[in-house]
């Protein structure tokens, strides 16, 4: 050994250095190689499928998108759905959520390494509390999406029997709640579009989910809403005010559109403003065709799937919150304020640093991948934003592109998943080094705007 120590000293070979972000993208990788391998064997499909839309659904459901380039209901078998199942839920919940409760369950004690990994995985400023944290959400959503489930059965085991319905409600109460928004049916859920049951219990799973597990913690320890923490109650406020402004924004931009709220009856316009108000915030089922949106109720739909759910959650976007410092930047720079101010807390310049990186980066990776597909793909500009932007949040709506990608514009919509889902901070740190010197330069004024 002591040999060996030599030799790398004297080749001046450094052993490999744990980085957390990295780790965690190999993971998820390795992850998603496991499910399409799965996805690709005989008995996960009634008829056979390419290697390339194996890994497609893998991707997807691993970081619960939903878009898919082939029929999952009429595609796989009942194996190949509970592998969807599993890969929708354990990528909601994190692979290390599961890898950490496994090693809870044998006894064994977690390092300090495995301790950083859910720090990074769950998004949290330390690593104390973090296995507490880990167990309470595996629990909590195994048990709402219990309930969820039989809330479902209620209408479909009547329509497909016991066996079948059982099935389909756990997995549509399981894709709800992870905001995968894949479903079984070949017209997603649009044929429940009026009917209140299934709106309100998936968007209830929707809105649940993409709260984020802090959140929904404090909400259960906290009774006192003054008392929550800035993050909670920005999420709490910042979500009901978004979901109004969405709700009504459809309902007005769709009423008299005949290709969507205007041909149906009142009561079912009505919830399919709901639905499609809710939906867009990373959860990707419809109960309407969003090929034959307007325009404005389209343009409405990107940026409520850019802007996603809460952090911690099972969605994805830049986040409610990322979204709200910004705008919080903006009004603080126009009234000439030296500090950030929300909720009469000062917000750091570390915090909101982060959030406009991550505005940036996500913009950047859009811009590319709109660029990259107008020319892969002969479409037109606005479906591709439409995909891009639905990949990135993982929300998994479409305008009818993703059947019709071609292999480049696949392996393009797959990273961009992937990318939405492991998160554009935790993706650039993977690849980058943390820089050592510590070298203050004059400073130098430019002009800008």
């Amino acid at each position: 050994m002591a040999w060996f120590r030599n030799k790398m000293a004297q080749l001046d070979i450094r052993p490999f250095t744990f980085n957390p972000p990295l780790l965690l993208v190999l993971i998820f990788f390795t992850f998603v190689v496991i499910g399409g391998c799965l996805l690709k064997l005989p008995m996960a499909t009634v008829h056979s499928i390419s290697w390339i839309d194996a890994f497609f659904i893998s991707t997807s459901a691993a970081t619960v998108t939903g878009l898919a380039p082939i029929d999952p209901g009429t595609t796989f078998t009942v194996f190949g759905e509970t592998v969807i199942m599993l890969l929708i839920q354990v990528g909601g919940l994190g692979v290390m959520s599961f890898a950490v409760f496994f090693v809870i369950l044998l006894g064994r004690k977690i390092s300090i390494r495995q301790r950083q990994l859910m720090q990074e995985a769950l998004n949290q400023p330390s690593f104390g509390g973090v296995i507490r944290l880990v167990i309470w959400l595996l629990v909590f959503s195994v048990t709402i999406e219990c309930v969820a489930a039989l809330l479902l059965s209620i209408r479909m085991v009547p329509e497909f029997g016991w066996g079948k319905g059982l099935f389909y409600s756990i997995f549509h109460a399981v894709s709800a709640f992870n905001n995968a928004g894949f479903a079984l049916f070949s017209d997603n859920l649009i044929r429940y579009v009026g009917d209140p049951l299934i709106n309100l219990t998936i968007s209830g799973l929707i809105i649940t989910g993409g709260l984020g597990f802090t959140v929904l913690a404090e909400l259960l320890s906290e009774r006192k809403f003054r008392k929550m923490s800035l993050h909670s109650r920005m999420m709490i406020i910042g979500t009901i005010a978004l979901n109004v402004i969405a709700i009504t924004g459809i309902l007005l931009l769709e009423w008299h559109n005949a290709q969507t709220l205007g041909k149906l009856p009142l009561g079912e316009k009505l919830w399919a403003g709901y639905f499609q108000g809710i939906t867009p915030r990373t959860a990707g089922f419809n109960t309407i065709d969003y090929s034959s949106m307007t325009t404005p109720g389209i343009l409405l739909t990107i940026f409520l799937m850019f802007v996603g759910a809460g952090s911690t959650s099972t969605g994805g976007g830049i986040k409610l919150t990322t979204f709200i410092v910004l705008l919080a930047e903006i009004f603080s720079f126009l009234k000439r304020k030296p500090e950030v101010e929300i909720g009469k807390r000062t917000i750091g310049r570390h915090i909101v640093a982060r959030a406009l990186t991550i505005v940036l980066i996500s913009l950047i990776l859009v811009f590319v991948s709109v660029f990259i597909l107008s020319i892969t793909e002969q479409t037109s500009l606005e479906r591709i934003l439409f995909e891009v932007v639905s990949a990135f949040g993982t929300v998994g709506l479409s305008m009818g592109l993703t059947s019709h990608l071609t292999v480049y514009g696949k392996l393009v919509i797959m990273f961009v998943m992937f990318f939405g889902k492991i998160g554009p901070l935790t993706m650039a740190f993977s690849f980058s080094k943390r820089t050592k010197a510590k070298i203050r330069y004059p400073d130098e004024d430019i002009f800008t705007g």
